[in-house]
């Protein structure tokens, strides 16, 4: 199973994000964890990477499982940690491998293409003033069309 950190960076109503040119879709900057590394070191170094930005105390606000199937048959399984921040520090790169890195107003973000689950992510993200971490699973065709969305209970709020 692949884990993958990610975060939206938040500054005066507008965030950051990346338009990966493989399907146009935009997402909010990050990758995959390395072995021995942890959620919280994996999104600054890819945060980084991807945009020569360091996220400022980057607040984990969704937990993802990841689903994809070919018909009945499930192909792939990863986990999605998304973070927040408001507060960046370095110098915003000219150009990435990654795609196109662009400041997009925050009423705007929902309207550009993405991967429906993305679309969960950064309405709770950007839109919702809830503290807690969402969480949930998000079903998928191969060809990325999401199937279905199960949000699940805030296990930190369990006692």
């Amino acid at each position: 199973m692949q884990l993958i950190a990610n975060c939206v960076l938040e500054s005066k109503d507008k965030v950051l994000i990346l338009q990966k040119p493989r399907r146009g879709w935009w997402v909010a900057p990050g990758g995959k964890v390395e072995r021995g590394e942890s959620l919280y070191q994996a999104v600054i170094r890819e945060f980084q990477e991807e945009t020569g930005l360091q996220p400022q105390a980057p607040r984990l606000r969704c937990v993802f499982t990841v689903m994809i199937y070919d018909g009945d048959t499930l192909i792939d399984h990863w986990m999605m940690f998304s973070f927040h921040s408001i507060q960046a520090t370095g110098t915003l790169l000219p150009e990435t491998r990654e795609g196109v890195l662009q400041w997009i107003s925050k009423d705007d973000v929902l309207t550009l293409p993405m991967a429906g689950g993305d679309r969960y992510m950064f309405e709770y993200i950007l839109m919702k003033n809830d503290p807690s971490v969402l969480h949930g699973t998000f079903h998928y065709t191969k060809d990325m069309e999401l199937i279905k969305w199960e949000p699940e209970p805030d296990i930190s709020a369990i006692p």
